[in-house]
């Protein structure tokens, strides 16, 4: 958590500190950060520890870091939804049954569309609704 602070950066952050706050406000100030951080880790401790309850067994079989969130990528989870190979996209080979034909190609030409004979119901595509 704390792998980009330093002895140096520490030193520095105290003598701002002592500036910033006064000597005499700076052991009362330390106390209370001390007390804050005690507090948090006891949160962590007590919320890992009701979670362990919760999932019995289950919670060492986690892999913890496979759900860290730094490790969001929303670059490549959008190339692995594009890429997904599932066998529902391949419908394309299905003949229509509406009555409507896909796109023309560039070989066939656009037939014009005709119109609908009056009192025939229009053509249905349950997929679309």
């Amino acid at each position: 958590m704390f792998d980009g602070l330093s002895f140096d950066k520490l030193l520095i952050l105290g003598v701002i500190a002592v500036f910033v706050l006064g000597p005499e406000r700076l052991p009362h100030y330390a106390r209370q950060l001390a007390r804050l951080v005690r507090n948090l880790r006891n949160l962590a401790d007590g919320a890992r520890d009701r979670m362990r309850e919760e999932m019995g067994s289950d919670f060492d079989d986690v892999d913890w870091k496979k759900l860290d969130p730094r490790q969001y990528d929303p670059r490549r989870i959008i190339r692995e939804a594009l890429l997904d190979d599932d066998d529902d996209d391949d419908d394309f080979d299905e003949p229509v049954r509406s009555g409507i034909r896909p796109a023309a190609t560039q070989d066939e030409p656009i037939q014009e569309q005709r119109m609908l004979a009056a009192g025939s119901p229009p053509p249905f595509d349950p997929e679309a609704t």
